[in-house]
This record gives C-alpha cells, structure tokens and sequence, in this order.
C-alpha cells in the first residue's frame, strides 16, 4: 500500500505539542492532596476505580490538546509540484467572434458552434504547447496569454459570445494583436490560428500588411474559413423572439485568407468538414519543437478535520466524564 505524502502548512504550531509532556511532568511532580483518616479500615470502603477514571480522563485530555495542536498545523495531503522538460511550440488562437458567425450553414449547429469544437478538439490534443487566444470582431482583445494551463485556455473558448466586441470582422488587426502575443515567446516554432468566417470589413490593419509584420518576426499562420458554400440563414437583427434571420449567399474571402497564410509560410484551410483541424493539427506536429520546462501543480487535500474531530470526541468524552466523578486532580 502506498501512503500518500503528509505535510503541513503551519507546521510551527507542532512547537505546542511541548505543553503536553510539561504538563504530565508537572501532574507528577505536584505535592498529592492528602485526607488523614483515623481508621484504615475506611479506605477499604472507597470506589477502586477512580484512580482508573482519573486515568481515563488524562489520556482523554492529551488526545483533546494534541488534536487541536496538529489541526492547527494544517496537515495535507499530495500537495506536491513537479518540474518536467519537454518540447513545445508557441500557439495563439484568434477566434472570430463577430455576429456573421452566428450564421447557421452547419445545421443544427452555427458557424461559432462548430469553430468552437474544432476548437477545443484541437487544444485537447496539445501536450505541452503553449496556447493563448485571442477574440477579435471590429477589434481585437487578448482572452489568455501563453499558457500551458489547458483547462483555463478551454475555459476561455467556452466564453467567446457574439456582442463582446464591436461587430465586424477586423482580420489584420487579430493579426497584429496574435503576433505581439507571440513577438517575445522563446523558440523558433510561433503559430497564429485564425479561425474566421473570412470577410475583412474592419479595422484600420490591411491583412495582408499584418501577415508581412507577423512574417518578419517568424510568425506563421494558418487560416480557418469556418462556413460552407451557397446560401445559408445569416443574422440580420434583433426582432421580439430574438435574431432575425434571412437565406443570404455564404460569402468567405478565400483568396485573402490563402494569400495571408502563404505569405507567412502558413496555409489556408477551408472548415467544411470536420477533417480540416486534422490536417492542421498534422501540419503544426511537423514543426520544429523548442524545450520548455513545465511546472505541473497538483491541488493539496486537508486533513485538519481529523485531529480537529478527534479533539472534539476527547472533550465532550473528558467533560462528561468528569461531570460524574469530578475534574482531574
């Protein structure tokens, strides 16, 4: 059986347990009361057994103070961290969170649905890369750094709504923004990930001058168009039961977000079927991987309510006790 490692949190209240043999020294080196009887023969008719109790009713007191001392020192269980080296790239994920992704072309599901599963499929299948995300409509503004804390990266895509930002699809500007997050990652390996519905119509970036910057600082991306082709209903306004929606062509700008990845060294993937992640994610794993050092944090368990538990049973046991035979002498 493997025990699991036991530490504490204050462990300099451990000095306490100290009182505990002064005072069984103390009980033993205190003059005894004494009763002088005339006759021995009435000590013959005292109850024999309230040495024993008084006994009982020290070993309950020690219990009841070492209990309480050892809660007070906060004992826990597994809180350990661990330091691993292992190769990763630098990821930021700009995600396109403009009303237009609202469009529903992936029945039953929309445009936003859809590129947040691929999403968080292709985030579940990083190890030890470092990921950041970054939403952008008209604007763009960064969710999570660089991370290797997936739980919170999967967290944030879970939180990306239209009607965060200013409306539009400003594409050079979520560029800009990815490539400062990854200017001063360490490594060679930096990738943006731009998932979009693919018509720039914002921002005051062109894209493809961003791409250019985004290349001089050895950033590559790889573009998503997330939609289908032909007609699809498109949000047009806000009626009493909620979106208005209209059959309105499916409108991707293929050719800039081709030329954007080209000019990075990336490529351009257009999101119709669910294998398109697959073939990115099979692109970035050929890239070339720098060491990192991850620090993993395992949550610690307490285990004060045990000797805090103990020290209570001890207490209401000491006391009762004593309200039938009297204190301890």
């Amino acid at each position: 059986m493997v025990l699991p490692d036991i530490d504490f949190q204050n462990p300099i209240a451990l000095v306490l347990l100290l009182v505990l043999p002064l005072w069984w020294w103390w009980r033993r080196r205190r003059p005894a009361g004494a009763i002088i009887y005339s006759r021995t023969a009435l000590l013959a008719k005292l109850p024999r057994a309230g040495r024993g109790i008084t006994r009982v009713l020290v070993v309950l007191r020690t219990l009841a103070i070492a209990g309480l001392v050892i809660a007070l020192a906060r004992p826990r269980a597994a809180g350990r961290s661990a330091q691993s080296n292992t190769e990763g790239i630098n990821i930021v994920i700009a995600f396109d969170i403009s009303s237009s992704m609202l469009a529903e072309d992936f029945q039953p599901q929309n445009r936003l649905e859809v590129a947040r599963d691929k999403v968080k499929q292709f985030i579940m299948r990083r190890n030890s890369d470092r990921i950041g995300v970054v939403a952008f409509s008209g604007e763009a503004l960064t969710q999570v750094p660089l991370t290797t804390d997936y739980p919170v990266v999967l967290a944030a895509v879970d939180n990306l709504q239209p009607g965060q930002l200013d409306d539009g699809t400003a594409i050079g500007t979520a560029i800009v923004t990815a490539a400062n997050r990854l200017k001063g990652a360490p490594g060679r390996s930096r990738v943006i990930v731009l998932l979009t519905d693919g018509v720039n119509n914002r921002g005051s970036i062109d894209p493809r001058t961003a791409a250019q910057a985004a290349a001089a600082i050895g950033v590559k991306v790889y573009a998503i168009g997330v939609g289908t082709e032909g007609m699809a209903p498109v949000p047009v306004g806000r009626g009493v039961f909620g979106l208005r929606y209209e059959n309105r062509p499916v409108e991707i700008d293929d050719a800039l977000l081709t030329e954007v990845a080209q000019r990075t060294g990336g490529r351009y993937f257009r999101a119709r079927d669910a294998e398109a992640l697959d073939r990115i994610t099979a692109e970035i794993d050929r890239l070339e991987r720098t060491p990192v050092r991850v620090k993993v944090y395992t949550r610690y368990s307490e285990l004060y309510r045990w000797p805090l538990a103990l020290a209570l049973l001890a207490l209401v046991a000491e006391l009762a006790l004593a309200a039938w035979k009297g204190p301890i002498p």
